[in-house]
């Protein structure tokens, strides 16, 4: 509920009871119309189910001591009359006309959430008003404040790095035009020579204080846009911004076993900050250019090799690339298709040093011609050779008829 409800909304009403009555009759009235108007008790009705979301709400604010009692403050600021202004033309004698609660709230039900954080009395008047309640007088506690220091803006990049690159690491220039503190006015917008100046709105405040009756409001200064000083002869370079956009060129560090899709953070290396802020970060995406021989899963790198019948019958010694030079794997006599041998610390680098392996998958090819003498010899061979085991695929042929 917003801080514009407790204004329009009897809550003692809802519930039956004087704005006088105790903690246990509340409770107890909050009980039997709940209970009364309950979905559970009238199944269709949507009258009795806006009822009891009426009572509940009622409840949720009666039902606290706190909540009550800020919400009787609200409820006799505002009926007191004490938010009534001048207001000439708008259909009363004299000009005197209400103050309209939607002003205050930005002019709809959902602007009060959103402006006060939904609280109540003491979320309200800490947030608009600067001069009354426990504000000390003049402008104590008001919403708007004079800009300080604010952070610079983060910055994306997106950089393509060679498969090997990415596994064994590499530095590389990253160029990027961002904005950035002009070299002329060393960012305070103001022609070299001078400099700026307080504003003669607000005085140097950021600020600007309205009375309205009892209460003063504050808001960022229009004329300096809440910095608190003007520029009166402008930068030629940056025309008083005190940014320009600029070209720089950064050597960055990409850690070996980077991945693809990864996202490096370098931290103060975004835009710069205003009014003395820090710079924001600079998060540089990796895009990773896939390689013609090698694959990655995780710290382990992949290859496919394929190999003879022949070799996959008797077995043979097999040469095989890594990223750094060769090596010689075993492949065992009867070795079936799709066998995956493991070249040990031979894939990507770990940050603790230690390193993931080359996963080498034996692909058996079979020719799809042969000579003459081939099919002889593959023909004695099938001939020689007892058929494949499978046993326990005939039964399930055989089932089928």
């Amino acid at each position: 509920m917003s801080s514009k409800d407790w204004i329009e909304k009897d809550y003692y009403a809802a519930l039956g009871v004087d704005k006088s009555a105790s903690s246990d009759e509340i409770k107890k009235s909050y009980r039997k119309l709940a209970r009364e108007s309950h979905p559970d008790h009238n199944p269709g009705d949507p009258r009795a189910e806006e009822r009891f979301k009426t009572v509940s709400e009622a409840y949720a604010v009666l039902g606290d001591e706190k909540k009550r009692r800020e919400y009787d403050e609200m409820r006799s600021l505002f009926g007191s009359g004490a938010f009534r202004r001048s207001a000439r033309g708008a259909g009363q004698p004299g000009g005197g006309a209400p103050f309209d609660v939607s002003d205050l709230f930005g002019g709809g039900g959902g602007g009060g959430d959103a402006r006060f954080g939904g609280g109540g009395f003491t979320d309200l008047f800490s947030t608009i008003f600067s001069g009354g309640g426990g504000g000390g007088g003049g402008g104590g506690g008001g919403a708007a404040r004079p800009r300080g220091p604010a952070r610079g803006r983060d910055v994306e990049a997106e950089v393509a790095l060679d498969f090997s690159d990415a596994v064994r690491g590499v530095t590389l220039p990253l160029t990027l035009r961002a904005p950035g503190v002009c070299d002329t006015c060393h960012g305070n917008g103001a022609k070299p020579g001078t400099q700026p100046v307080a504003c003669p709105v607000c005085h140097g405040a950021g600020v600007t204080t309205r009375n309205q009756g009892s209460f003063s409001f504050s808001e960022p200064c229009r004329n300096c846009q809440g910095v608190g000083t003007i520029v009166e002869e402008k930068c030629p370079e940056c025309h008083g911004t005190g940014g320009v956009t600029k070209t720089r060129t950064l050597n960055v560090r990409f850690p070996a076993g980077v991945a693809d899709g990864q996202r490096i953070r370098l931290a103060g290396r975004g835009e710069p900050g205003e009014r003395g802020g820090p710079a924001g970060d600079l998060f540089v995406h990796v895009k990773v250019r896939p390689d013609e021989l090698f694959g990655r899963t995780g710290d382990d790198l992949t290859l496919s090799v394929p190999i003879t019948y022949a070799e996959a019958v008797f077995g043979t010694d097999l040469r095989v690339p890594t990223l750094d030079g060769t090596v010689t794997l075993r492949v065992p006599p009867g070795t079936p298709s799709g066998r995956v041998l493991r070249a040990r610390g031979k894939g990507v680098v770990r940050k603790d040093g230690r390193a993931g392996d080359l996963l080498v998958t034996l692909d058996v090819v079979v020719p799809a011609k042969v000579s003459d003498e081939a099919r002889a010899a593959l023909e004695t061979f099938a001939e020689q050779t007892p058929p494949a085991a499978r046993e326990h695929l005939d039964a399930r042929v055989r089932r089928f008829g």
